[in-house]
């Protein structure tokens, strides 16, 4: 059975465990802001961040949460100093071979989304045995997103569909919403209920446009090595208050018969 993570009294009380999301996403902001306003180089920032999202996940499988998916590396992130980005390849692979089994063991499964293929080639040979080994795990979906940029993936999309339509195997009248959700590399996934962006900054960054459509978003300023579980179970309260309508009116109608004029 699983266990409730301690929560701070005040949140406890209102926090309903019935009502959680079922996927969430984050954007983990501010490791290199954590690290300089301490005086320390911007890679132990990085590596406070990954245990900080050790921590996140830990509470998301506690908690029965579906799915979480991580902004790891966005194809933005390579204008970085050479030195940050070789750290953080290194650091992506170490991740995984240490916590591959642990993983496994409790049933999560891994996989990734982006332009994997100009990965170091030792990255993405753990990242595909991280993939094969947990594709039927079923507790927990763990998605991280590496080279990733959410307008590259839908205009890879359309690229796959007019193939599609060139080849005779999908018509203009067929393709709807649906169909170009296929052609996405969350397709396998749910759109995200709610999204966490830390570090006080208010943007997407090219991050799940299409998925995030109808998304809660919440911002913090904390930042990412900071953010503990206390302020996760916050980001969930604060979800709980949203009333997710979808563009309906709940609760109310239009008067029939009557002009809007």
């Amino acid at each position: 059975m699983k266990m409730i993570p301690s929560l701070s009294p005040n949140i406890s009380h209102n926090l309903d465990f019935n009502s959680l999301p079922h996927h969430v996403a984050v954007i983990m902001d501010g490791n290199g802001r954590w690290a300089t306003q301490q005086g320390l180089p911007r890679i132990t920032g990085h590596r406070q961040g990954a245990k900080t999202l050790k921590n996140l996940l830990r509470c998301c499988y506690d908690l029965g949460i579906g799915e979480l998916t991580a902004y790891a590396f966005s194809t933005e992130n390579w204008r970085r100093p050479s030195e940050e980005i070789n750290f953080l390849m290194l650091l992506f692979e170490q991740l995984l071979k240490q916590e591959l089994e642990q993983l496994h063991r409790e049933s999560i499964r891994i996989s990734f989304i982006g332009d994997l293929s100009i990965l170091p080639s030792s990255l993405q040979q753990i990242m595909a045995l991280s993939r094969e080994k947990t594709q039927k795990n079923q507790a927990l979906h763990f998605r991280l997103a590496i080279n990733y940029g959410s307008r590259q993936e839908i205009v890879h999309a359309c690229r796959q569909i007019v193939q599609q339509v060139h080849q005779g195997n999908l018509t203009l009248e067929t393709l709807d919403e649906a169909v170009f959700q296929q052609y996405l590399s969350t397709s396998e996934g749910s759109d995200p209920d709610l999204l966490i962006r830390t570090s006080g900054e208010m943007r997407l960054s090219n991050y799940l446009l299409w998925q995030m459509a109808y998304t809660e978003i919440y911002f913090t300023d904390v930042f990412w090595p900071d953010f503990s579980p206390s302020h996760f179970y916050e980001a969930l309260w604060h979800y709980q208050q949203r009333n997710r309508r979808f563009g309906r009116l709940v609760g109310t109608h239009l008067p029939e018969n009557r002009s809007l004029f």
